[in-house]
Formats: C-alpha cells, sequence, structure tokens
C-alpha cells in the first residue's frame, strides 16, 4: 500500500509536528508533503530524514519566517500537491492540508488540530491583532476570510474519516463541517519525563509569548500576591511588554533548552496554564513530572486534567482570567496540596503517551480503508 502524508509546512518543531513523527512511525515508507519545509537539520531525524514535497510556497520570499504571510495562496498551493497513485492519503490539518486533491479510489484520513482558526470562530481575534478589524484593509481581509471559509467547507467531502486531537476539537468539526470525527489524543513523548516527589516553592508557566495564551493574566494575578513566586518560561513577541508588568516575585526565564524545561516542570509546585486551547501538550508534561496543573477551565486542559471532583486529582480549573479568580485557585491548591499526588499526575499523564496514539491511530486508520 502507497501511503501519502501531507502537513501544513515544516519550519520548526512543536505539537503538530510530533504527529507527524508519530504517523510515520506507523507507516515508515510513507512519502511526505507540505507546502514548505523549512525544518533545521537537528529535527530531521524524527522524521526519518525524510524531506516533503513542496510547492511553490517553497520558493517564496520570507516563506521561511512564517507561511501563513501568503495565506491567501495556500489553498490554490495545497491542491497543487500531486498524489496521484497512492492508496491512502493522510493529512495532517490545522489550515489548509485537508484540502488536497484525492482521486475517488483513494482513502483520505485527516487528523485535525483544528479548523482553521482564523477563518471560523478566531476570525474576530485575528483581525484585532493583526489591526486588521477596520478601514479598507480590514474589508479586504474579510472578504479574503469569506472566500478561505468557502474553499474549507467544500474540501470537507474530500475527506473519508476524520480524526480530531480532543472532544473540544470535534464539536468544532462538527460545528463548522457537521461532520463526525473520532477522537485521537496527540503523542506526548511521557518516557522523557520522570516524576520528582521533592518540590521547590515556586510556580511556573510555560509558553509562547502571544496574547491568546494570557500569560498576562497570571502575571497580573501574582502582583497581588508576593509571597509567592512565578517562574515564566518563553518568548515571543508579548515578552518585553510582559517583563516591563511584572512585579519583583515574577522571573523569566526566556527560551530554555528542553532538559531545563523538564527540570523546571519536576520541580515547580505546580504548573499554570491559563491559555484556551484545543489540547495542550505542556500541561501533560507536567502531569508526566508529578507536577499538579492549575489550568483555565475551558478547551482541552478539560480533557487532559483531572480535577478536585474526582477521588485523585491531578489539578484544578479557574473560570476566568481575573486577578482574583486566579489568586483563589492558589488559595484553593494549597489549602488542598496533600490531594495532588505525583503518582497520580503521572498515571494520568501516561493515557497520552506516543505507542498509545499510535495503537489508536492505527486502528482508525484500518477501519477507514474498510469503509
Amino acid at each position: 500500500m502507497k501511503v501519502a502524508i501531507v502537513h501544513e509546512w515544516f519550519v520548526d518543531w512543536a505539537g503538530s509536528e510530533m504527529v507527524v513523527e508519530q504517523m510515520l512511525r506507523c507507516f515508515p515508507e510513507a512519502d511526505l508533503f507540505a507546502l514548505a519545509d523549512f525544518l533545521p537539520d537537528r529535527d530531521r531525524d524524527r522524521l526519518q530524514g525524510k524531506r516533503a514535497r513542496t510547492t511553490f510556497v517553497q520558493h517564496l520570499p520570507f516563506a521561511s519566517r512564517g507561511v501563513w504571510r501568503y495565506l491567501p495562496l495556500l489553498p490554490i498551493a495545497i491542491e497543487q500537491l500531486d498524489l496521484r497513485g497512492y492508496d491512502l492519503v493522510v493529512s495532517s490539518s490545522h489550515a489548509v492540508a485537508k484540502g488536497v486533491l484525492v482521486q475517488p479510489d483513494q482513502v483520505h484520513v485527516s487528523y485535525v488540530h483544528s479548523p482553521m482558526r482564523y477563518a471560523w470562530d478566531m476570525q474576530q481575534e485575528y483581525l484585532e491583532t493583526s489591526r486588521l478589524d477596520r478601514g479598507l484593509r480590514g474589508a479586504l481581509a474579510r472578504m479574503m476570510l469569506h472566500y478561505l471559509r468557502l474553499w474549507d467547507s467544500r474540501t470537507v467531502n474530500g475527506v473519508d474519516a476524520f480524526a480530531a486531537n480532543s472532544r473540544f476539537v470535534a464539536r468544532r468539526i462538527w460545528r463548522t463541517y457537521r461532520r463526525d470525527a473520532t477522537v485521537i489524543y496527540p503523542p506526548v513523548d511521557v518516557d522523557y519525563y520522570a516524576p520528582r516527589s521533592a518540590k521547590e516553592d515556586f510556580y511556573l508557566a510555560a509558553s509562547r509569548m502571544v496574547p491568546y495564551k494570557r500569560l498576562d493574566a497570571v502575571v497580573r494575578a501574582f502582583a497581588s500576591t508576593p509571597t509567592r513566586r512565578l517562574v515564566v518560561i518563553g518568548s515571543g513577541p508579548e515578552e518585553s511588554r510582559l517583563r516591563r508588568a511584572a512585579p519583583p516575585n515574577v522571573e523569566f526565564l526566556g527560551q530554555v533548552p528542553r532538559d531545563q524545561l523538564r527540570d523546571m516542570l519536576q520541580k515547580a509546585r505546580a504548573f499554570l496554564f491559563p491559555a484556551l486551547e484545543d489540547f495542550g501538550i505542556l500541561p501533560v508534561e507536567a502531569q508526566a513530572c508529578g507536577t499538579p496543573v492549575i489550568a483555565f477551565g475551558r478547551g482541552g486542559a478539560l480533557e487532559t486534567v483531572v480535577g478536585t471532583d474526582h477521588e485523585e486529582p491531578t489539578g484544578l480549573f479557574f473560570s476566568n482570567h481575573e486577578p482574583e479568580t486566579i489568586q483563589a485557585a492558589l488559595d484553593q491548591f494549597e489549602r488542598e496540596s496533600d490531594r495532588f499526588t505525583p503518582s497520580a499526575c503521572r498515571a494520568n499523564a501516561m493515557r497520552f503517551s506516543q505507542a498509545a496514539f499510535r495503537q489508536q491511530f492505527g486502528q482508525f486508520v484500518m477501519e477507514a480503508m474498510k469503509q
């Protein structure tokens, strides 16, 4: 059986690339396709040394700094990939990858990290953060996004079976496309982590520093609790603003190597996760280190963190991003700290192992091939 795996783009190594890595372990002979491939050599071995067959986007100016810059061209580009001769087409999609053109006798399964956020439920946030929410440029941007929604809806007909990375995303797929999706949680390298029972007296937050990650809410909460210490890991366009607003009890480490992040996850009293994410790998990595999670109570966190209404909780949730609400969650965590054990956190994280993903994804593809 000839297999093609289609990914959006390879620029750096993040959660969706980890999914493709495990797809390749299921189908090691598969050929890779993408809009563009700028993956650094240090990460190439994780794709078995394979390079993707790419589109004209690969040769556009500054594409390596952000393929999304050419958003209006991406539907045209993805349709240029020649997938004739493949029995099975697997797309890993958070934007346009599921829009590849397939033939009637091919099976196309799509693992959806999210329907195209900026064209659907996050359109307003995208326009505001891009400063395209008013004027002529704003009107043109809205026209472009309207076109993308029409195209995105049409491409659903080319997919035989959908998989979603969480129940949260499966609901978004139903609302957006009116298609059912099998939930297969993304693979997390839980074997890389080990729990540590001896914790230090600090809380940890780690994320790319962009507005929707809501690190600003955590920093503001700690400004009002000077006896608590917060360590923040990550970088991004919001970093300088957050540093200026931070009180003395908040420390920024910037971008750190993976082993240092693991060390901090192991030592932290708890991991704070204020973002609304489709899944969220870092909370699982924290639990694999035996560290409980204090998370915003919406999105994927509700599926990866076991709340205090269970006998063996691995974290708790806050309902909004007001400083008082986050402080109340910290107070509750400290009052009930004996309930959160490293062993329970670790056991919960094991549900999201790479082996579990491969088993579930392989079964999903087999079922799709039988239809």
